[in-house]
């Protein structure tokens, strides 16, 4: 029985970004999710159809399952606004800042909002004499990657001065800034958020187990030797703090409909430091909001027809006038 509800739903995946691979797994899960509830979803991919056949074939929503550039970054947000139809995440200048790991920074420590100490390097600005010496500022080891890049590619745990210069260039190989990060040790954790405003919510926290501690892309889409512990085991009191820091880290963002932040929590002092925020969050298999939504009694497809249903526009009410 379809579900009218909806109309008709372009869940839009693959695009070109290095994420392509993860977003064909993403939205195939989602779109097989929302027919499951009778909804008239329809797969679309951007990078081999023109978002103007959205309008002519009638799409009354989009399901955003794309990760990563011309996808997470205001981009199709910016063209679905145009377009006038509603999408799910955020909206184009909450997913343009977002993707930008710098911009981030710059916003949360603006607001008081912990971050990782860091050293912004633009490609063919920087020469080898002051990259070899970023370690003596953030320490050893620390981390290297692209600047608006998700699923860890292109990140690199330098752990001495001869491996900076090779990690910086493989991460500007994939982005023209590159950002080096001091290094936080202690657990990872992460966690998604629902919602909008006020009216968002944290879902429970999960602490990531990787193997050597190397949560790479490898690591967190094709083995099952990465441990996700949900509940996530803390000390009392530490999954509220971090549940409440990042709930504020997305609402100075000003994003929308649904996110996850990632969380270093220093071995040391216990205090949480955010890593990146990320907009479009992946729905495969081993991806973690359906994880940490399961945990608070949400199933796959129920997640996916409550994020289609905050599907919105930035100027939702001049578009109705």
């Amino acid at each position: 029985m379809i579900n009218q509800d909806f109309g008709k739903v372009a869940v839009l995946m693959g695009g070109r970004s290095a994420e392509r691979e993860v977003s064909l797994m993403s939205g195939s899960g989602v779109l097989k999710a929302l027919q499951s509830k009778g909804v008239d979803a329809h797969a679309f991919d951007p990078s081999e159809r023109d978002l103007v056949e959205l309008k002519r074939k009638g799409f009354q929503r989009c399901f955003i399952a794309l990760h990563g550039r011309f996808g997470e970054d205001g981009t199709v947000q910016g063209a679905l606004e145009l377009l006038g139809i509603p999408y799910t995440c955020s909206g184009v200048m909450a997913s343009a800042i977002s993707i930008d790991k710098v911009m981030t920074k710059r916003v949360w420590l603006a607001e008081g909002i912990p971050t990782p100490r860091y050293t912004l390097l633009h490609r063919g600005a920087y020469d080898r004499d002051q990259v070899i010496r970023i370690p003596d500022d953030l320490g050893l080891p620390l981390i290297v990657k692209p600047a608006r890049e998700g699923s860890s590619i292109g990140v690199a745990k330098v752990m001495g001065y001869s491996e900076m210069q090779d990690a910086v260039e493989a991460a500007a190989a994939l982005d023209a800034d590159v950002l080096c990060e001091q290094f936080v040790a202690g657990d990872e954790v992460t966690c998604p958020i629902l919602g909008t405003g006020a009216d968002a919510r944290a879902l429970p926290v999960i602490r990531i187990v990787a193997p050597e501690g190397n949560y790479d892309y490898q690591n967190k889409y094709f083995t099952d030797d990465t441990q996700y512990l949900v509940p996530c085991g803390l000390p009392a009191g530490e999954e509220a703090a971090i549940q409440e820091i990042v709930l504020k880290a997305y609402r100075v963002l000003d994003c929308r409909g649904w996110g996850r932040i990632d969380v270093m929590i220093d071995a040391a002092t216990r205090k949480p430091s955010l890593l990146e925020i990320n907009t479009s969050p992946g729905m495969t298999g081993h991806s973690l909001v359906p994880m940490s939504a399961r945990a608070a009694g949400i199933s796959y497809e129920d997640l996916c027809l409550q994020l289609l249903a905050t599907a919105t526009l930035d100027h939702a009410e001049a578009v109705a006038e």
